[in-house]
């Protein structure tokens, strides 16, 4: 679908607990069949959370379909009772893709809190594990206009289930973690949770690869496509190959099986 076909036209946003029921409201909704709606996946909470817990909601933008040539029907028309949502919570603005500007310092007590609510979560899943802080975030990068987080690490025995499949459950863990932490001092807090180092091992990991594949695909002037990644993961990819002379970096996509396109210039 043409980019600029769907910014010409409001899109609605449904919500439900599993992305096919909102689907199959916003089905309802629009008079179609669910395999006619056009759609894409903002949130999607509704799957295992932390291996044992369901969030229980996921959210969907979907666009008002075209009649005839091009005519659009009327936003206006779309079922003024559905379920429209507002947008998904700052986390997911702090998982994008692109870099972005954090100029705003963590509040004194963030460190203090954070570790606490960490031990909290680790001790009600009855994994004997502690808490290091590997960096006090807080410096000002002028360059980059952001602020450093606030990084923490779980260090302990066999903790390989808190990291999950592709680093779900510790993305879990994290969001989890922000949650409480902005319902406790009323900010949404710069911070990032990682066990055993994992996510340095993954970012250096990824950093070869996305140099391997530019590698390649300067050798055979043809696009490369990686494997579906979460958004921080691409977001390392993107900015890895942002200063590439030769190659750069798209996501295609939608939801989980978002991944990164690497093309010739």
């Amino acid at each position: 679908m043409d980019e600029r076909s769907r910014d010409a036209r409001q899109s609605a946003e449904y919500s439900a607990r599993t992305v096919d029921e909102a689907l199959r409201r916003a089905a309802e909704a629009l008079g179609l069949s669910i395999a006619d709606v056009e759609y894409e996946v903002v949130k999607d909470s509704s799957r295992a959370f932390l291996g044992v817990l369901r969030t229980g909601q996921a959210i969907i933008r979907v666009w008002p379909p075209t009649t005839g040539e091009g005519e659009l029907v009327p936003t206006a028309e779309l079922d003024p009772t559905a379920e429209a949502v507002q947008a998904a919570e700052p986390e997911e603005k702090a998982e994008s893709e692109a870099p972005a500007a954090i100029l705003e310092r963590n509040p004194p007590e963030l460190e203090r809190e954070a570790c606490e609510v960490v031990s909290t979560l680790l001790d009600k899943m009855g994994l004997l594990a502690a808490v290091e802080v590997v960096d006090h975030g807080g410096e000002v990068d002028r360059d980059a206009e952001e602020v450093s987080p606030l990084c923490l690490n779980v260090v302990g025995d066999d903790l390989g289930i808190l990291i999950g499949r592709r680093g779900e459950t510790l993305r879990d863990l994290q969001f989890i973690t922000r949650l409480i932490l902005r319902r406790k001092l009323g900010v949404w807090p710069n911070l990032v949770v990682d066990v055993e180092g994992y996510k340095d091992r993954r970012a250096d990991v990824l950093g070869s690869l996305a140099s391997r594949m530019a590698d390649r695909v300067r050798q055979t002037g043809l696009p490369v496509a990686l494997e579906p990644m979460p958004a921080y993961e691409r977001r390392i990819i993107h900015l890895t190959l942002s200063d590439d002379p030769d190659v750069y970096t798209e996501s295609t996509g939608e939801g989980e099986a978002r991944k990164v396109q690497i093309l010739p210039k």
